[in-house]
């Protein structure tokens, strides 16, 4: 019984992590557009002013207009533990 080589067995660690990634980074993107749609119309009519600042402060703004915000964007932040 010939056992495969260590370069072998790196190569096939490789093959299996490479996949595993390209998929979670998928999802990531995936998940970051829909809390975009979810909450795009809310950034653009409470936070346009805030637009160009950066993702940060335009999370503070819908935080500050949570009260205002639609019922999607709400279930969006809260997911994401904001």
């Amino acid at each position: 019984m010939q056992f495969p080589s260590t370069k072998a067995q790196q190569m096939n660690k490789i093959l299996f992590v490479i996949p595993l990634v390209l998929i979670t980074s998928a999802a990531s993107a995936q998940q970051q557009k829909q809390g975009h749609d979810a909450c795009a119309r809310d950034v653009s009519r409470y936070c346009r002013a805030n637009m160009q600042d950066g993702d940060q402060v335009v999370l503070g703004c819908l935080k500050q207009n949570r009260a205002k915000i639609s019922k999607p964007c709400q279930q969006m932040l809260a997911s994401h533990g904001q």
